[in-house]
């Protein structure tokens, strides 16, 4: 067997191991033709991964899990979200936990111990919600068969109301990969940053944590070689993998063996907390929709991997149009160091998106902006990664009637959208609307509400002609008297996958 036909063979088992399994149907005609379109048939098999909550002893957590109706899915199925330890105990008859010795880990919940909630969805199209409390929820693994798989979605909503990352913290839950990026990361004295890092696997991962700060590459021999047990979740605090103390950092989770979940919680003495997801993969122009439009600060925070340095154009696209920060027209990164501008209220009452064009030669980047609402005492922080467009379906779960905010932008083309207010977990029924967003243009969106909506609803968006779309959904709520926010941002859910048809009938080959 040649390296072509073994390169065929392992990316037909990577595109099913990812993508989950397609049925292939044999075309009814046979002979000879010119290759056929692939075909979009909606996946079969979602795993998704939401690391440990918190650790404070009064922090709330809601997880909502919603699968958007889709065309030609399977009518059978399941989904389900298990603690990781339960599912290590399944496997080995072990709890799958972690000694918190290495690498300034914490515990990711007890051993053998029934954790809650576990969430099955009812049915697509409605979510479901479930609530837990205190320092001990552990980690959660997901998976969605069958006719709950195309787009699942899971929200990890949390309140904390005091302490270092007070406010509101919100996460999606992620599916497992080999390669991260977190600009926006600090090992700041105000600061408390984990990489939480959730394995799903019934083998052991090996991860190296690479730091980047304003001088470059940080040592840190602790980073490396990381071993995450089987259906576990380890937090690494940043601040033990080096000495250096530093505002601004870019994270690099590099898994060498297996796969994992990676995201970074970031815990503020004075300006809250949130979640950090990681950026999209490098590249040459990026996109970090739905900055809020009452933005007190906005810190853009940005690196190139590569062995070039980068020239970017930063626009702010507005409601009517693109605007140039005044004094930030460009911003220039050098290989291998972290790049921070403060950008001040940039977006000035208005809905807002930065986006960044390369000057001249396109050079891959990667970026994400820190957003600071309020002032004094009541300041609280979020962080928006650039993120891909929403492509042809992206969901955003969790959503209230009053405290939920949608932003969409077209940089390049004016686009037409459909949003979808799914029905309400607790009742209501789903609502839709079409929109038009111009090109250059972020809007804010007077999104559809389920009538009679009771509990919560996700919001779908949908692409139906023009150009790219990118979005992003803010959630607010007083927590103790301040505005808590977070941001989750829209990329395309993969509910789909691209199917190719055989030009020709084989079976004859089996007489």
């Amino acid at each position: 067997m040649n390296r072509t036909t073994l390169s065929l063979i392992a990316g037909t088992a990577a595109l099913a191991a990812v993508t989950g399994f397609a049925a292939l149907g044999a075309p009814g005609a046979s002979g000879a033709g010119p290759a056929k379109a692939a075909a979009e048939l909606p996946v079969e098999r979602t795993s998704l991964l939401c690391p440990v909550p918190s650790t404070s002893d009064i922090a709330d957590t809601t997880y909502t899990s919603f699968t958007p109706v889709t065309k030609g899915a399977s009518s059978g199925g399941k989904g389900e979200l298990r603690a990781a330890t339960e599912q290590s105990a399944d496997a080995s008859g072990t709890g799958g936990k972690t000694d918190g010795k290495k690498g300034g880990k914490k515990k990711a919940g007890s051993a053998g111990k029934a954790a809650k909630p576990v969430l099955s969805p009812k049915v697509p199209g409605k979510p479901v919600t479930g609530d837990t409390s205190g320092s001990d929820t552990p980690a959660y693994v997901g998976t969605a068969e069958g006719g709950y798989a195309p787009g699942w979605t899971v929200q990890e909503t949390t309140e904390v109301a005091a302490g270092s990352g007070r406010g509101l913290q919100g996460l999606n839950c992620s599916a497992p990969d080999t390669s991260f990026w977190f600009p926006g990361a600090s090992t700041d004295a105000s600061r408390t940053d984990y990489v939480h890092l959730t394995n799903p696997d019934d083998s052991a991962a090996v991860v190296d944590i690479e730091l980047y700060g304003k001088d470059g590459s940080l040592d840190s021999a602790v980073g490396e070689g990381i071993t995450v047990p089987p259906h576990s979740s380890d937090p690494v605090l940043l601040s033990t993998l080096t000495d250096e103390k530093q505002t601004n950092l870019t994270v690099h989770v590099n898994v060498r063996s297996g796969r994992v979940g990676a995201a970074v919680q970031s815990l503020d003495d004075k300006l809250g907390g949130d979640w950090l997801a990681p950026s999209t993969d490098p590249a040459g122009s990026l996109v970090l929709p739905g900055i809020p439009k009452d933005a007190t600060s906005v810190r853009l925070i940005a690196f190139t991997p590569g062995d070039a340095d980068a020239d970017l154009k930063v626009r702010l696209a507005s409601p009517s149009g693109p605007i140039t920060p005044a004094g930030n027209e460009t911003l220039h990164l050098k290989s291998g160091m972290t790049t921070a501008v403060d950008l001040g209220p940039v977006t000035r009452g208005e809905a807002g998106s930065l986006v960044l064009t390369p000057t001249a030669g396109s050079v891959p980047v990667v970026a994400a902006v820190r957003v600071v609402r309020g002032k004094g005492a009541d300041q609280e922080t979020a962080f928006i990664p650039a993120t891909s467009p929403v492509g042809t379906r992206a969901t955003a779960a969790d959503n209230s009637g009053k405290g939920s905010t949608l932003s969409l932008t077209a940089p390049t083309r004016t686009a037409r959208v459909k949003v979808t207010a799914s029905a309400g977990s607790e009742g209501g029924t789903a609502a839709s609307k079409t929109y038009t967003i111009k090109a250059g243009t972020t809007q804010d969106v007077d999104a559809p509400v389920p009538a009679g909506l009771k509990g919560t609803y996700a919001l779908t968006v949908e692409t139906l002609s023009g150009g790219p779309v990118y979005g992003a959904r803010t959630l607010s709520a007083k927590v103790e008297g301040v505005l808590g926010f977070t941001v989750q941002t829209l990329p395309d859910d993969r509910g789909t996958v691209a199917v190719p048809r055989a030009d020709e009938d084989l079976s004859v080959l089996q007489k």
